[in-house]
């Protein structure tokens, strides 16, 4: 007999914060959002960081993935874990669309399905084609290069013919060790900003605009970034639907990421099945729609 239906998974730095800012209360306030709306399911749920290493996770029917935001600096040791304990629990989401939404080669899987996304090149580790190469091969002049696994900006830089060789010096070290990926530039993100569309299930329940701060173009708050309630189009909503149902099965929660891209169409930035933001307490139905999707598929 499970000891708990529904353990909510975060990191250590948010566990028992002793003097929280306003960006861990944030956590702390969407996380408690998220385990009152499955309490009133019915459902026994407690909170725990993912690297406890004293909790035997057989204790509990579930494991959902909240704010587990230090996996990408421990990723052997989270892929190790994840492996392990998805022979334990339930993994929501699911532990093939976790393994699936690691890495953005994703991205090729979107293609694939007619989901128009920003034109990528992949750059393996230890490649012989170098940044400036890349930059001729494909004919982009301002660029945005990244790891294909990571978040919150990690190694994350806006090239242009400027700053080539400085950013190539300081990703070679860790080009030589991980995938990274090449994007031309999306100028709407600096004119207009980036929509975080968030569904559960197959059901839209929000979203936000992501924007920059000034002489900047990172949207992430970590640099500055800002979000603002937002109200999609009815094409942005379906669009991102369309990337929904692309997904290898139908995630319990899921968080799509466009932009208009330099064309002047839709296209997906990212799509973030793992642990994203999606802004709780921005919206006072979000995570009753959440429990309700947990229920079903515990049921």
């Amino acid at each position: 007999m499970s000891s708990f239906d529904v353990v909510i998974l975060t990191d250590s730095r948010y566990v028992n914060p002793s003097a929280p800012g306003e960006y861990v209360r944030n956590i702390l306030q969407e996380d408690q959002l998220v385990s009152d709306a499955l309490k009133n399911k019915g459902l026994s749920v407690s909170r725990k960081d993912w690297a406890d290493p004293d909790f035997d996770w057989s204790a509990t029917k579930s494991i959902l993935f909240r704010s587990t935001w230090d996996y990408f600096d421990r990723f052997t040791q989270f892929q190790n874990w994840l492996d392990l304990v998805s022979t334990q629990t339930i993994l929501i989401n699911s532990h093939s669309l976790i393994k699936w939404n690691l890495d953005k080669h994703y991205l090729n899987s979107l293609v694939r399905t007619e989901i128009e996304v920003i034109p990528t090149r992949y750059i393996q580790p230890g490649s012989n084609l170098s940044i400036s190469r890349l930059h001729d091969i494909t004919g982009w002049t301002e660029t945005v290069i990244k790891p294909t696994v990571g978040g919150a900006g990690r190694h994350t830089y806006r090239i242009d013919a400027d700053n080539m060789s400085l950013v190539s010096d300081k990703l070679a070290p860790f080009m030589k060790q991980e995938s990274f990926m090449l994007q031309p530039f999306q100028h709407s993100v600096l004119d207009h900003g980036e929509i975080s569309l968030v569904f559960f299930g197959d059901i839209f329940s929000h979203a936000v605009l992501k924007k920059a701060r000034p002489g900047d173009f990172r949207v992430q708050d970590d640099f500055g970034g800002s979000i603002h309630k937002y109200t999609p189009s009815d094409q942005e909503i379906s669009f991102g639907l369309r990337a929904v149902h692309a997904c290898p099965e139908l995630p319990a929660y899921s968080r799509v990421d466009i932009i208009r891209n330099n064309q002047g169409k839709l296209a997906v930035s990212e799509l973030e099945l793992i642990e994203p933001e999606l802004w709780f307490r921005l919206n006072s139905d979000s995570s009753a729609l959440l429990a309700e999707e947990i229920f079903k598929r515990l049921a």
